[in-house]
């Protein structure tokens, strides 16, 4: 045998290990939608996060890799992407028989068993242990965190939020950074506020299908009823327009052509094999409901007014507010798509601030309220209110409206003592 023998022997032993256990799981039950979907979204952020951190190992002298072949970055891809397997989908798998504590040490333990074994691959540093707690802490925990809240269908809001980060990394940073491509000299901050802006509508569809349909953008994780409103009543496809939107300002803000085949993969994709199967999965769901919005709106051109069947709203303005009664003057001026203006004196409830509901008594309160309303006038109000909405500006902006005058005030006097009135039923969205 010749020297190069136990490198190889080692690289194909850490493929397999975790890749025989994963078939042997399916095959003992095939996964069901919602452990496909756990096994996505566990095995990406395992992927996205292993990079950087195996970058710094390196650089800090946790651990070094000594290959030759299939090597990216200085790591071995096969060793990387089994690293990956054992702490993405395998764990989402195993969580049928073990809870995610139990499951956690375990895998951790034999990490640490198995990370010894890797050399001459893997040459050990005098603190890798110190690697492998910021590895299990970055990596790990958090991929067996969200592979478990998907299995469970719990906290939606962070796993879309998740699946957006890892959307972007998967699609757009990895790909960018396998073909070396990056901003010119002094231009990185520029084509950050660049992508920013591009991103906006994919990020405001993605948090759509949380909010109103209470599901996320994987297929196997899907809302649970037709979304149309937000970025979906100008588009049927915003999620997948960004991605080919941002492919396609990459080469200006970088100087390099090549994001342009990007774009035409990503174009090809949507419009080929995307759309033809989740058309057919949204028709035999929704029926007559998706045929007629499919026929209102485009998958690609988008409209410049919402489609008027979008799902309608109602916001509530307090009628003895000069500051409300302009605000609901001046959109009513401007003839909002299926939006009702209604007095918030008539709520079933007393309100504090300015109120948006849709049927079903999904809830937004205050700048998000007025968010939601200007996504009824146009393109142009709903990009501005699509990043009104964001964490950072929304508080912002709140706490600028509250200081001018805008804070919390009751729309009408509670009711009295054993006075009887008819609650609505309602649930606030992320806010």
């Amino acid at each position: 045998m010749g020297p190069e023998t136990p490198a190889a022997l080692v690289r194909g032993a850490g493929l397999f290990a975790p890749v025989l256990p994963v078939i042997g799981l399916c095959l003992w039950r095939a996964p069901r939608q919602r452990e496909i979907a756990a096994m996505l979204v566990a095995g990406a952020w395992a992927l996205l996060t292993l990079i950087p951190l195996n970058l710094y190992a390196s650089h800090a002298g946790w651990w070094s890799f000594h290959a030759e072949g299939a090597v990216w970055l200085g790591m071995p891809v096969d060793l990387l992407l089994a690293w990956a397997l054992m702490w993405g989908p395998l764990p989402a798998l195993m969580l049928r028989l073990l809870p995610v504590p139990l499951l956690a040490g375990l895998l951790v333990w034999v990490d640490v068993i198995v990370m010894p074994l890797a050399e001459p691959v893997v040459v050990l540093g005098p603190r890798w242990l110190l690697g492998e707690f910021a590895g299990s802490a970055l990596c790990l925990i958090p991929a067996l965190l969200l592979a478990y809240w998907t299995r469970a269908g719990q906290l939606v809001h962070a796993r879309v939020w998740a699946q957006a980060a890892l959307a972007f990394g998967l699609m757009v940073v990895l790909p960018l950074a396998a073909l070396d491509v990056r901003p010119g000299p002094g231009t990185a901050f520029a084509a950050a506020q660049v992508l920013a802006l591009v991103c906006l509508p994919g990020l405001a569809a993605a948090r759509e299908f949380a909010r109103v349909g209470d599901g996320t953008p994987l297929p196997f994780d899907p809302p649970s009823r037709l979304v149309t409103s937000g970025p979906y009543a100008y588009l049927r496809n915003p999620m997948q327009a960004t991605i080919v939107a941002v492919y396609l300002v990459l080469p200006p803000v970088t100087g390099n052509p090549w994001p342009l085949a990007g774009a035409l993969v990503a174009f090809a994709y949507g419009a080929g094999f995307a759309g033809w199967h989740e058309g057919g999965r949204l028709r035999e769901a929704f029926g007559r409901d998706w045929e007629a919005y499919r026929s209102g709106v485009r998958s690609w051109l988008p409209r410049w007014r919402p489609w008027p069947g979008r799902t309608p709203g109602t916001l509530y303005v307090a009628s003895d507010c000069d500051m409300c009664r302009g605000l609901g003057g001046w959109l009513a001026a401007r003839a909002p798509a299926a939006l009702e203006l209604r007095p918030a004196a008539e709520h079933p409830e007393v309100l504090y601030r300015l109120t948006y509901e849709v049927p079903g008594g999904v809830r937004w309160s205050g700048v998000s309220a007025l968010a939601r309303a200007l996504e009824h006038l146009h393109l142009g109000w709903a990009l501005v209110g699509w990043a009104l909405d964001l964490p950072g500006p929304r508080h912002f902006a709140q706490l600028c409206a509250d200081a001018f005058g805008a804070g919390p005030r009751p729309s009408r006097e509670p009711a009295e003592d054993g006075e009887r009135r008819e609650e609505a039923p309602a649930r606030d969205a992320e806010v």
